[in-house]
């Protein structure tokens, strides 16, 4: 059980997990990645936004993220973005996302910590989540030539039980999942929700996965090769472990 606690800071405040991380300290460069030396950066794959890193912290390894816009209107907004009140923030909204999912028992990252910083009718924010080791990416998999039937129907049951819980993931692309030996995760709840589960948001969910599979070169083979080897599979297994 996550044990949120709200820290004021000079310019706005961070939510945090007292239970994750009792140790810590936090202070004003905490959210900065120059104050973890030998941290490793790694590349933001949601549709180019930003950036995370990996980080050594006083709680153990984890992911440290910034959050930055995408599309066109990054050039004008960047990493700001329009206050409408504190819970509202991306970085305070995806940890208490975080959280609820995991009393709920779905794999997620644990949500240690979370930050916003005000500036007038705008923000910035950041969220440091627990890693998850020993796992790849279903992107990663695919690279590697490792995404099999069974894979896809592991991907699809898991899917499935994130859709029966009403757990609506805004990007659901092959970067955003990850496996490991034995379960699926799901990462990146950025602007995500908690819906009344409904055929709609879960196919359109699923349309969007299947579009990056495709333009990661999962079809390669042709587009017969994909839905037979790949595509089928999973929406199989999906249906079977029954979503709505």
């Amino acid at each position: 059980m996550t044990q949120a606690q709200i820290q004021p800071t000079p310019e706005g405040a961070i939510l945090f997990d007292a239970g994750a991380a009792a140790q810590a300290s936090f202070d004003a460069d905490f959210f900065e990645p120059s104050r973890w030396p030998g941290r490793m950066g790694i590349d933001a794959v949601s549709g180019g936004r930003g950036g995370a890193s990996f980080i050594e912290a006083p709680f153990g390894r984890c992911v440290l993220r910034h959050y930055r816009r995408g599309g066109m209107v990054a050039r004008v907004m960047g990493d700001r973005y329009l206050w409408t009140g504190a819970e509202r923030t991306r970085g305070f909204a995806e940890f208490r996302l975080l959280a609820t999912l995991r009393e709920r028992d779905l794999p997620v990252p644990e949500p240690i910590a979370a930050r916003y910083r005000r500036n007038g009718a705008h923000y910035r924010a950041d969220l440091i989540t627990r890693r998850i080791e020993g796992a790849a990416t279903l992107a990663e998999l695919l690279a590697d030539s490792r995404v099999d039937a069974l894979v896809a129907s592991r991907v699809g049951a898991a899917i499935a039980k994130f859709h029966a819980h009403g757990a609506y993931h805004a990007d659901l692309n092959a970067h955003n999942v990850l496996l490991d030996g034995k379960t699926v995760w799901l990462i990146d709840f950025d602007r995500g929700q908690l819906r009344t589960p409904a055929r709609h948001w879960q196919q359109a969910n699923l349309a969007r996965l299947q579009r990056s599979l495709r333009k990661l070169g999962a079809a390669g083979d042709g587009e017969d090769a994909f839905e037979r080897a790949l595509w089928k599979p999973l929406i199989a297994a999906y249906e079977r472990a029954g979503a709505s």
